[in-house]
């Protein structure tokens, strides 16, 4: 496997003579229209024999907005399959979602699919709630396993954000019960961790967190490496490698290298200058991020710390926008690190888009794993 940054003069023909491989796959590989000229500093993956790194377990994200073929596309690339989401309730109910179809497409690729449970909202009161409350959890889990057994999952995975500093401790133990009735019945129980530097990491998103105690509780840890740049924040890499490598370099002291996917954003941002607060991003394609490159005609770089690929451009009303997104070059780094650190995977938020550099390059690089199921 290869990586071209498309310089001037050069086409989808050239590239392909130069690397012995028929043009029309390196369109369809790379999602290019072969009549549309290439823009210059656009990365390009060249799927040519390679030998592989070692094994990789794949974690994707859905809404349930997915276009099924977008996912029937992506499911050969998979090892977990996780539904996003069923949100737990102060009185221990769940808000259902319609999930059926996904988990019958994902066995039928033999793709382990997870359940995905969140405090409502991402609401640290309702969290709270739950972890302070024995009959509630009790109600909750019940709920829990009616799904788990009626829908026929592998596991669950417990995305509980924003909680309270001083419940730390109640999640752990809410875990501890939790991770001790679902294992005994047989089900993996996954959790979502934010991106931490070091343990005493300060902030309602970070410190009841417990990267330790989850990496000796539960089967998996999901690290959310993403969300450097996000929606509110100033212009930026979404993922920068240095700091992802950062909050690696922290998490595999913390948590058994094996139990760790890291996160890896399937999307980029669009930001309207001069960046205002409050003022929201657009989210975008990776693939169409290159597009709109390609027609408003901008060149796109490369910023080396964080091995991303930006842009920027005048819209039709001369308002000055900058992106920020991902692509071969970004990705395959990311990638990299599985191997460095000897990590267990990747798990992508989401795959709601399609697109197609990044799993020609995972496969070129890793072997997939798939579990029994």
């Amino acid at each position: 496997m290869n990586i071209y940054t498309v310089k001037t003069g050069d086409s989808l023909y050239s590239i392909s003579q130069q690397y012995n491989v028929q043009y029309t796959k390196l369109a369809s590989d790379n999602e290019i229209d072969a009549s549309v000229p290439l823009i210059v500093g656009e990365s390009l993956v060249i799927d040519t024999p390679s030998t592989k790194l070692g094994d990789i377990e794949v974690n994707g994200f859905i809404n349930p907005n997915i276009k099924l073929d977008v996912l029937n596309k992506t499911l050969p690339y998979l090892t977990y399959l996780s539904i996003f989401s069923y949100s737990a309730n102060v009185t221990g109910t769940l808000e259902t979602i319609e999930d059926e179809t996904f988990i019958r497409l994902a066995k039928a690729q033999g793709v382990a699919p997870m359940m995905v449970v969140n405090n409502r909202d991402f609401s640290s009161s309702v969290a709270h709630q739950i972890f302070n409350n024995y009959e509630l959890q009790t109600t909750l889990l019940n709920n829990i396993v009616y799904v788990l057994e009626s829908k026929g999952y592998y596991g669950i995975n417990f995305d509980l954000e924003y909680i309270y500093e001083y419940d730390r401790y109640t999640y752990n133990r809410f875990l501890n019960r939790a991770v001790t009735l679902l294992r005994s019945m047989g089900y993996k129980v996954f959790t979502s961790l934010a991106p931490k530097y070091n343990e005493s990491q300060q902030g309602l998103l970070y410190t009841a967190h417990d990267y330790r105690y989850h990496g000796n509780s539960v089967d998996r840890v999901v690290l959310m490496t993403y969300e450097w740049g996000h929606t509110y924040s100033s212009p930026r890499a979404v993922a920068p490698v240095d700091q992802v490598s950062r909050v690696l370099d922290y998490a595999t002291t913390a948590i058994p290298p094996s139990k760790i996917l890291m996160g890896v954003p399937n999307y980029g941002y669009d930001w309207t200058l001069p960046w205002v607060n409050d003022v929201p991003a657009r989210a975008i394609g990776n693939t169409n991020a290159v597009n709109t490159a390609r027609n408003v005609k901008a060149s796109i770089e490369f910023d080396q710390e964080s091995q991303t690929p930006h842009y920027s451009y005048y819209d039709k009303n001369k308002k000055q926008h900058v992106v920020w997104f991902e692509d071969a070059r970004s990705i395959y780094q990311k990638l990299l690190l599985v191997n460095k650190y000897n990590i267990a995977g990747v798990s992508y938020w989401t795959i709601n888009r399609f697109f197609k550099q990044n799993w020609v390059i995972l496969d070129s690089m890793y072997n997939i794993v798939k579990v029994n199921i």
